[in-house]
């Protein structure tokens, strides 16, 4: 049965015809570990370097360089039929290059937790993977129901840190502040207005936290980086799992089990 069109249609707005057969590339770490849970592996003949679950699976799956510095040479020996891009992850000249040799381009760009439905069900519908795509959602929604259902505690403001020198966060505009406000939890405001901004530490901005995170990833922050800071600041400062907060398909259902054990963390 041919997937419905609204599952077909991607971020840019783009209506894929269903290709089972297709040959797929993958350059977003957290999709291909989702076409891989989807039981659409054998169907990959790409992948970044960054792409790294299911360890497995994927270590017979081709690299073709990193999320930005793609290989294009590589992509076109490989032949692929499709192309998996984020708009975030992945650089705009990539993609108008590989539009010259790709036939289809599949854009992602999910923004909170619940567009993981519709991007399992893109992934799904285009690839013929239709009925594991709404077993995976049915999954998905019993454990937002679940973090849903708990009561949560009273507003919290914490600091999301995702680099040290320079020191570094995120926006209210990002992946990672929607998974927080799922918990309630709000960004502090600060100076720098961009999508990853920088800032300093500060009396000002100290007393604005309940709580700083320090993300596993991009940055490698350690539980000895946390103690540390927590000592300094004297507020609580809590190592986090970067891959739980900010990877967006297969690794959201997880995610949404691990803001519940951070809810217990942070609010006790």
């Amino acid at each position: 049965m041919t997937a419905p069109l609204e599952h077909r249609i991607d971020a840019l707005g783009v209506a894929h015809p269903p290709a089972p057969g297709a040959r797929i590339v993958s350059l977003v770490p957290s999709i291909t570990e989702l076409l891989c849970d989807l039981g659409l592996s054998h169907l990959l003949v790409g992948r970044t370097g960054f792409c790294i679950h299911p360890a497995e699976t994927v270590a017979a799956i081709p690299k073709v360089g990193g999320t930005k510095d793609v290989n294009l040479e590589k992509i076109r020996k490989l032949a692929p039929t499709h192309v998996i891009l984020n708009i975030d992850e992945n650089e705009k000249p990539t993609a108008e290059a590989l539009a010259a040799f790709v036939p289809h381009l599949v854009v992602t760009h999910p923004l909170a937790p619940r567009d993981n439905l519709a991007l399992a069900r893109l992934m799904g519908g285009i690839f013929g993977a239709e009925e594991a795509a709404e077993r995976w959602c049915a999954d998905f929604e019993a454990e937002y129901a679940a973090l849903k259902q708990e009561r949560a505690g009273p507003p919290r403001t914490v600091l999301y840190c995702i680099w040290q020198d320079p020191w570094m966060s995120v926006s209210s505009d990002t992946y990672i502040a929607r998974m927080l406000a799922e918990l309630g939890w709000t960004l502090p405001a600060l100076p720098d207005t961009a999508r990853y901004p920088r800032f300093a530490w500060s009396s000002e901005l100290v007393d604005q936290l309940d709580a700083v995170l320090l993300s596993t990833e991009p940055y490698r922050f350690t539980e000895a980086h946390a103690d540390a800071l927590e000592k300094q600041l004297g507020i609580p400062v809590l190592l986090v799992d970067g891959e739980m907060m900010s990877w967006y398909g297969s690794r959201a259902l997880a995610g949404l089990r691990y803001l519940r054990e951070l809810r217990v963390l942070v609010e006790g």
